[in-house]
């Protein structure tokens, strides 16, 4: 008797179990992202908007539904082996309901198969890379940041127009190679003539340049490098072997301020920003932007704007699914999902979870009172101007 009692009580247990655990008041998310590393300045910044954006959309209650937000933090250095074991790590150990990150594109193509085989939610911010909304992408991975096609069809606006040859400069990784693919495909009336990979780590660009210059100064017409780069190292260099001399001139997208302090060498630049702090007009870029203020006395910057966003979509999402973090519910609910940012209105594309976002064509100006290239705006590209390619394989 006394011994199915015993049983009888286990099974009641084992049935209490998962219901106590669901009725946690704690939502787990894990901020995996380059906390040191190549991309070092690029997830710290996430990193701060991520927890601004935070306590911005829950009134700086930093709970939904009545659970308590609990971030847990993961250094994976740049390196996509280490991203991917934090990522299980996350999942598993620390009973990580979600996941937001990373910085790097090789780290982030390194995590997805971590994020299907838990089958939990991986939103990424800021990777870059088409693919990873692409062919490698599953139905867990959603996206706040921009994706390679979209900046590729928005610097093609300023670009692209007949009589303009162009040369390509990038990274030789998944963000500069897919970056330049999407460049190419967005590019109708330009010509193409020259694509040019260079190490993540280089510091000498002379030998990039000279072919580059090679390639370039016999064409006729508006002769353009365009150059994709991110993390250390300064391709602007190039400008110091004089290409003025053979008519040709620089162009790229935006990037954090201290790598644009190099663009007030270059005004009249065009080109196509993700963020600019003094472009967007709503007013959670004005909070934002006055809290960066008072918190560092410092603009917020690009990633800044980035981390941002990723946690209105966060909150927006759990506020949704009444505090319900499990992915059938995340994924239903964010699908065709749309949330306001420090950049307007973004709505999650239901057949690859990219978020679909304004674009700023912008004319670098030189002004005194900055330390960098101020990106001026040309004018807002709306998300229904850009066809932005589906490249999964659903």
């Amino acid at each position: 008797m006394q011994s199915r009692t015993l049983m009888a009580l286990a099974a009641v247990a084992a049935l209490a179990a998962p219901v106590a655990f669901s009725q946690s008041g704690e939502i787990r998310i894990a901020h995996v992202y380059s906390k040191t590393g190549p991309l070092e300045a690029y997830g710290k910044q996430t990193a701060t908007g991520f927890m601004m954006g935070l306590d911005y959309a829950t009134g700086g209650s930093m709970t939904v539904a009545g659970k308590k937000l609990v971030v847990i933090e993961k250094d994976d250095q740049g390196k996509p082996d280490l991203g991917k074991s934090l990522l299980a790590a996350a999942y598993s150990d620390d009973k990580a309901d979600l996941a937001v990150g990373p910085t790097s594109s090789g780290v982030a193509l390194a995590m997805l198969p971590v994020a299907e085989e838990y089958k939990k939610v991986l939103l990424v911010e800021p990777a870059v890379a088409d693919s990873i909304t692409g062919e490698k992408w599953n139905k867990y991975i959603f996206r706040t940041g921009r994706n390679s096609s979209q900046d590729a069809i928005s610097n093609g606006v300023a670009l692209d127009k007949p009589g303009t040859v162009i040369a390509t400069l990038a990274q030789d990784y998944a963000f500069g190679r897919d970056g330049v693919k999407a460049f190419k495909d967005a590019v109708k009336k330009a010509k193409l003539v020259h694509e040019e990979y260079l190490p993540t780590s280089t510091t000498d660009f002379t030998a990039g340049a000279q072919r580059l210059i090679d390639k370039l100064k016999d064409q006729s017409g508006r002769k353009v490098i365009f150059i994709i780069w991110a993390g250390a190292g300064n391709p602007f260099k190039i400008a110091d072997l004089d290409l003025k001399r053979y008519g040709i001139e620089i162009a790229t997208g935006g990037n954090i301020l201290p790598a644009m302090a190099s663009y007030k060498n270059f005004p009249g630049m065009e080109g196509a920003a993700y963020y600019y702090f003094g472009i967007p007009k709503n007013p959670v870029n004005e909070a934002m932007v006055a809290q960066h203020y008072k918190q560092f006395k410092a603009p917020p910057d690009f990633f800044t704007a980035g981390g941002f966003s990723a946690a209105m979509a966060v909150v927006t999402a759990l506020k949704n699914s009444r505090g319900d973090a499990s992915a059938n519910s995340l994924i239903k609910t964010m699908e065709g999902m749309s949330f306001d940012t420090p950049k307007g209105k973004m709505t999650f594309r239901k057949e690859d979870h990219q978020a679909m976002q304004s674009m700023y064509h912008f004319k670098i100006k030189v002004d005194p009172a900055f330390a960098w290239g101020v990106p001026e705006l040309v004018r807002e590209i709306k998300p229904e101007e850009m066809n932005v390619p589906i490249r999964n394989q659903r």
